[in-house]
Formats: structure tokens, C-alpha cells, sequence
């Protein structure tokens, strides 16, 4: 069965700088961020099984759509909720897309800043250590 690494944080998205700034709010919360463009984060997923997953959703929250049916994948193989997904979306609330329902837990609205984000993260991997 596969370990996930929860001191990494697979951050995914189209945009650069979307990507560059969630990186540094994840490394402010002690974590390695890999960022990656929705085209090549399905070989990172697997390659370093991270335990948190930050996917921004784009201007329709679908940017990163494909990604999902690996994470899907990822968490039968772990057997439980890992890796964590956190939606970078334009709005508030929980997604109400199909793709996205049971996959994503919990959603952060754009704009992206720490005091949004990173209390976030940090209460995710709090979740995650006490159910190892």
C-alpha cells in the first residue's frame, strides 16, 4: 500500500503565478509545495504521493478536471481521504459540479492570501496527523 508524504503539497494549476503564490503560503505553513501545470500533475501525483493536493479551479472551476480520477484513484489505494484536495475557486461554497462533489475538501475563494489559505492547510494536516 502506498505512503503519502504529508510534508508535500502538490499545487496545480494553469496560471504561474497562482502557482508561485500558493507555493509560498504552503512553505510559510512548513510544507514543500510541487507545482505543476494541470498537464503534468498526474506523474508528480503519483511519483511523490503528496498529502494535500491544491487544485485552482480557473475562471469555470474545471482547470484541473482531469487530475481528478487520479486522486480518485489514489485514495482507494491509500485507503482512506488522502490526499487531501483543497479548490482555489471563484466562488464561495462547496462546488456543486459533478466532478468535483466527494473529491474536494474544502474550497478557498480567490482571492488567494494567506490569512485565507494557510489556516486552512494547517488545519487539513492537523486532520491528517491524528488519523494515521
Amino acid at each position: 500500500m502506498p505512503v503519502a508524504d504529508f510534508s508535500r503539497v502538490l499545487v496545480v494549476g494553469r496560471s504561474p503565478v497562482n502557482r508561485i503564490v500558493v507555493s509560498k503560503i504552503v512553505e510559510r505553513s512548513g510544507l514543500k509545495p510541487i507545482a505543476e501545470a494541470p498537464e503534468t500533475a498526474a506523474a508528480m501525483l503519483h511519483s511523490c504521493l503528496p498529502g494535500t493536493v491544491v487544485l485552482d479551479g480557473g475562471p469555470d472551476n474545471a482547470e484541473c478536471d482531469a487530475l481528478l480520477p487520479d486522486i480518485v484513484a489514489m485514495r482507494r489505494r491509500t485507503g482512506r481521504l488522502v490526499p487531501c484536495v483543497i479548490l482555489l475557486s471563484t466562488r464561495n461554497g462547496m462546488p456543486d459540479q459533478a466532478a468535483l462533489s466527494g473529491v474536494v475538501d474544502a474550497v478557498v475563494a480567490k482571492p488567494i492570501t494567506p490569512e485565507r489559505l494557510q489556516p486552512l492547510i494547517d488545519q487539513l494536516i492537523r486532520r491528517l496527523h491524528h488519523r494515521r
